[in-house]
């Protein structure tokens, strides 16, 4: 991966894990019992919010494709980038716990993510063209 498509990947999976928090804010209970325009208002925004993180977000994993040496990289860190991310504002915004299995394909995940970035890229083989007589 060329510089900054690793960080172009992990901001691509931030930012898909904003959008579903946003979603979560905007759709899910409560707000209903201060009344008013305030609770509405707030979840207009939050729709607003996953709109514009999921158009970012597109944006620059388009960049992420662009900077990698292969699609699988990206998607594999944007996807990595989006599973702690959510984990991490799940726990901060909506109190959610992590169970044992949660860790267990956490780790699962970030060591597929090391042997990813660091297996040596392999040359392309391409049949040698054939001269006509």
């Amino acid at each position: 991966m060329r510089a900054g498509g690793g960080a172009a990947a992990a901001a691509a999976g931030l930012l898909g894990a904003a959008a579903a928090a946003a979603a979560k804010l905007a759709l899910g209970p409560g707000g209903e019992a201060a009344g008013g325009w305030l609770p509405v208002l707030l979840r207009i925004t939050c729709v607003g919010l996953v709109f514009a993180c999921n158009a970012v977000m597109w944006t620059v994993f388009a960049k992420a494709l662009r900077l990698s040496s292969s699609s699988a990289t990206a998607s594999v860190t944007t996807t990595a980038s989006n599973f702690i991310s959510s984990a991490i504002l799940g726990k901060l915004l909506f109190g959610e716990t992590w169970t044992p299995l949660w860790w267990v394909g956490l780790t699962m995940t970030l060591c597929g993510l090391v042997l990813l970035h660091t297996a040596a890229p392999q040359p392309a083989w391409l049949p040698a063209e054939k001269k006509e007589a």
